[in-house]
């Protein structure tokens, strides 16, 4: 793990982390411009040592993903994919890919993508795999295997799961871009910006999330990502205990309390309310 201040070269680092202990943001650099930022396995490693890492500090509440240069990230390094011809390589390489994009999935923080350049084949998947995405007006997507007849199969695991399924196809088989405003509609990002308001918009969204309970985060993303395998009975008794539980923490019973404080200060219009409407 290494993080801004140590007396390496920065220049030299695959994934550069800045730690944000007031704020609890933790930023990943993607730091290999000449390369687009490509998932070698080498970069696979870092960001996975990484994301380990901060997965086990309960004091991190949000990690960024960024990268330096024209792009995002580009996907796979196809230079080292087309010196190993071996099927083992590939499948160790796909495997280890998927195992970071699960891990994003599954570590308590929530996994903001920053993207201020094109996001490609792997790239696309890094987007969608991250639990939110804002981009820059100027970005470009696409999952563009299919064009040197590779289908983006790993890519569409995550993509299909953000997008509708008849644009989660349409990019899969035709590898064509879409622009920044498109990936919005579609469903893949978040928020557009102009470039130069990307870090604030950025912010505005960290500090959305940063100003809510810990435990109501944590508890809210685990509980999102696990009901999305089952059917909806079983997700609505899944949510039902989650709830009854949530509801037992003193977050809740501060939070509920403050209020209800609140509401009975405002007199008369509160009374136009019920306290259902105050809860979920």
């Amino acid at each position: 793990m290494t993080q801004l201040g140590t007396t390496l070269d920065l220049d030299d680092l695959l994934v550069i982390r800045e730690d944000n202990k007031e704020s609890g943001v933790v930023t990943l650099t993607l730091n290999q411009p000449k390369q687009f930022n490509a998932l070698s396995v080498e970069v696979l490693s870092a960001m996975q040592a990484e994301l380990d890492n901060i997965a086990q500090d309960d004091t991190i509440r949000v990690v960024v993903i960024q990268a330096t240069g024209k792009a995002f990230c580009a996907g796979h390094n196809l230079k080292q994919m087309r010196a190993h011809s071996d099927a083992a390589f590939h499948r160790a390489l796909f495997q280890q890919c998927s195992k970071m994009m699960l891990t994003i999935n599954h570590m308590p923080q929530v996994v903001i993508a920053k993207v201020q350049g094109i996001a490609t084949a792997a790239g696309c998947q890094l987007v969608a795999a991250c639990d939110l995405a804002v981009a820059a007006d100027n970005a470009k997507f696409a999952t563009s295997g299919i064009n040197v007849g590779l289908f983006c199969s790993t890519p569409a695991v995550a993509v299909s799961r953000n997008l509708p399924r008849k644009q989660a196809f349409e990019m899969l088989i035709t590898g064509e871009f879409i622009d920044a405003h498109t990936a919005l509609q579609y469903g893949l990002i978040n928020r557009v910006t102009p470039a130069e308001q990307l870090n604030q918009t950025l912010q505005s969204l960290i500090t959305a999330i940063t100003t809510k309970s810990p435990m109501a985060v944590k508890t809210g993303k685990d509980m999102f990502y696990k009901q999305l395998g089952m059917s909806v009975e079983d997700a609505y008794d899944y949510a039902s205990e989650v709830m009854t539980d949530n509801m037992m923490a003193d977050d809740v019973v501060k939070g509920l309390m403050h209020l209800l404080r609140n509401a009975k200060q405002y007199g008369k219009c509160a009374n136009s309310y019920n306290n259902n409407h105050f809860i979920a």
